[in-house]
């Protein structure tokens, strides 16, 4: 009912405008940050008579994306009546949960923490913002006495208190106290505005922010970060994204120390910028404040104190040095604030680590956390450059970041999370990956949650299948002729910057010239051996590198061929080179174990449907050999196989994803066969 009324409803109709409109631009507010509401007026289906509703974002929620179902519904009569059985700020959390005895109907969304602010505050429109700019003033230290001087009377600074019921019942006072304000400054926080309209309310926002905007820019010093640092200005592109590629993978590795992360590099003019300046160490270990902010960037930055021409070998040196030492501090921030009903503490690892004349490397539990985590720190920049323009930056209390951050009703949250999927935090590369065998296991990995590279000859189609999977959270296109060392080493880097590292290869590209030998060219024979034997040699030592690297472990799937066992006809060059693949596995993985790098192989046959082999002359070619018509060429391999089932490419993705789950952990060196049982290729 409540999904039925929001959809039929002009004031959520409006709200919903409003929020996409607010939410679009990150200057208002960042992802999934703050909230919107509104209040109106629904007919009872029960009773049939008028009742009071509140409409406010749910738990989770982002503002530019909201829809209907993402609202949480509430009666406001029972809303207000909580006021009477309030139990005090002390166990104001309870309140939480009373909040699910005010839901009209089913009730949409999980009401969020800031339900209280909304439903209280006697406004019909309700907007609580994260903006740089209203940041910026709520963590200066003077902000009291700036928000007087920017807003007048028109805002009303309220100082810091954690989010909840008792915030609500303190903005409520405040708007009654003060009726000719529209809107509050909330110290270390945000900024909340209202109206009588929809309109009304946006407009009061969007004055907010603006006139912020306006004052820092017309009052605000030329380098509130301080002077440039000699030797820390940004990299030149070239020079910067190698350095970023040769970096990421151990620092995705350091930051991986307690759970896997993947992870995001962000070279962003913001963040260079702010590395060169002299002020950087001291304002990136004062850490963020916006609640927001901190749950998703940890309370501060693992920050590299070296210029930005230092080399490879000292920056991961000195880095390591520097994540024995966060760890340590962090253990000693917990300890400092936890008591016998905390939460254990979740990892010790650094979400930002900041590299001078680089850039920003972010992590997360997936893609998107991890690039939201970039992005939220690039606010806090903004923060940070605001408050010190016009003022001090004075983010709130240590104690009071640790109540936010091992806040029961975050563990909450997080508890509620769905179970990861089987490749979740896994970063895979697949060579071949716009068609066929290869497109399947790109969308089989993606699919067990993955993040994939689709690596082709192609790359318009390695970018289409990318899109199809879900795009730059989930998978990138990249052009790469595995014969090309300098190519491999590009996709490779590709992988590392999108997504942190790598973790799983599958080398799938190939192709086949079916000829007798005395037919078979020098050019036939080169031009496959290059392409599966030494295309394979060159992907396989390029992503083994970047796993050592990370010291992550990691997997490495040969698509071999039941030809690597089997001797066929008119098929020298081809089954030479797979042949080739195949021991390249059991070497493989006898040197590389020691590293928990896995090298393992699927030995597929018959798999003609969505091949791109098969559709590029092989097919015709194999028909020919065995005398039946190509359409019917599928047909014929599964009835001579012991099981008479078609072979598909999905099958051999079935294979390649449970080789590389937990499933089967301690299998290396393994040739698999997905051949529907062709007893002459039989292993041992």
């Amino acid at each position: 009912m409540g999904r039925l009324i929001a959809m039929t409803n002009k004031t959520v109709e409006d709200l919903i405008s409003r929020s996409n409109r607010l939410g679009a631009d990150k200057r208002n507010t960042n992802f999934a940050g703050g909230n919107t509401s509104a209040k109106g007026t629904e007919k009872d289906p029960v009773t049939g008579e008028d009742v009071q509703l509140l409409w406010v974002k749910g738990s989770g929620g982002d503002l530019g994306t909201l829809k209907a179902e993402n609202l949480a519904v509430l009666r406001l009569d029972r809303l207000n009546a909580l006021k009477n059985v309030y139990p005090g700020v002390e166990r104001e959390d309870e309140m939480v949960a009373a909040f699910d005895y005010c839901l009209h109907g089913k009730g949409g969304a999980a009401p969020s923490i800031d339900t209280a602010m909304h439903g209280l505050v006697d406004a019909a429109h309700v907007d609580h913002l994260h903006p740089d700019s209203g940041i910026a003033i709520a963590t200066a230290v003077d902000g009291e006495a700036l928000t007087t001087k920017i807003f007048g009377n028109k805002v009303v600074w309220v100082p810091w208190r954690r989010p909840g019921f008792q915030l609500g019942l303190d903005i409520a006072a405040i708007k009654e106290a003060n009726p000719q304000a529209i809107g509050t400054i909330l110290g270390g926080h945000g900024i909340t505005a209202w109206g009588a309209t929809s309109e009304e309310a946006e407009q009061n926002s969007l004055w907010i922010i603006e006139q912020a905007e306006k004052y820092i820019k017309d009052n605000g010093k030329a380098e509130p970060f301080g002077p440039k640092l000699p030797g820390y200005a940004v990299l030149p592109e070239n020079e910067r994204r190698a350095k970023a590629a040769a970096l990421a993978p151990v620092i995705r590795g350091l930051a991986s120390t307690d759970k896997p992360q993947l992870g995001h590099f962000s070279d962003d003019a913001v963040v260079v910028d702010f590395l060169e300046a002299a002020e950087h160490p001291r304002l990136g270990a004062l850490g963020t404040s916006c609640p927001d902010h901190f749950l998703r960037t940890k309370v501060k930055p693992l920050i590299l104190d070296l210029p930005a021409d230092a080399s490879i070998e000292d920056s991961i040196a000195r880095l390591h040095e520097l994540h024995a030492d966060y760890r340590e501090d962090y253990q000693a921030y917990y300890d400092r604030h936890a008591d016998e009903d905390s939460p254990a503490l979740r990892g010790a690892d650094p979400a930002i680590v900041l590299v001078p004349g680089v850039g920003m490397f972010s992590f997360g539990a997936n893609k998107q956390t991890a690039r939201v985590a970039g992005e939220f720190y690039i606010n806090a920049i903004n923060v940070m450059r605001g408050a010190e323009a016009i003022s001090t930056y004075a983010p709130i209390e240590e104690s009071e970041k640790f109540r936010i951050e091992y806040w029961a009703l975050e563990e909450a949250k997080l508890a509620r999370m769905p179970k990861p999927k089987s490749h979740a935090t896994r970063i895979a590369l697949v060579t071949g990956a716009a068609s066929g065998i290869g497109k399947a296991i790109a969308t089989r990995l993606a699919a067990e949650g993955a993040c994939v590279v689709i690596a082709d000859l192609n790359l318009e189609n390695a970018e289409k299948v990318a899109e199809e999977l879900g795009g730059p959270d989930i998978a990138i296109g990249v052009q790469a002729d595995v014969t090309n060392e300098a190519q491999v080493a590009a996709a490779i880097d590709a992988a590392v910057l999108a997504f942190g590292g790598v973790d799983l290869v599958v080398n799938n590209a190939g192709l086949s010239i079916s000829k007798p030998l005395l037919e078979t060219t020098e050019k036939d024979w080169d031009l496959q051996h290059n392409v599966m034997a030494k295309g394979s040699f060159l992907v396989a030592k390029a992503a083994a590198k970047v796993m050592i690297a990370q010291g992550l472990g990691g997997d490495i799937i040969y698509i071999s061929s039941k030809n690597s066992v089997f001797a066929g006809p008119n098929n020298i060059a081809y089954s030479a080179t797979k042949a080739d693949q195949a021991h390249q596995v059991r070497l493989l993985a006898a040197e590389l174990g020691e590293h928990g790098i896995r090298v393992n192989g699927i030995n597929p046959d018959g798999v003609v449907r969505g091949s791109g082999i098969f559709a590029g002359g092989w097919g015709a070619k194999r028909a020919a050999v065995y005398g039946v018509d190509e359409e019917k060429l599928g047909e014929y391999y599964a009835q001579r196989t012991l099981l008479k089932r078609e072979v598909l490419p999905e099958h051999v993705a079935n294979a390649a994803a449970v080789l590389t789950s937990n499933e089967l952990s301690h299998t290396t060196g393994l040739h698999i066969p997905v051949d529907a049982g062709v007893a002459a290729a039989f292993l041992r």
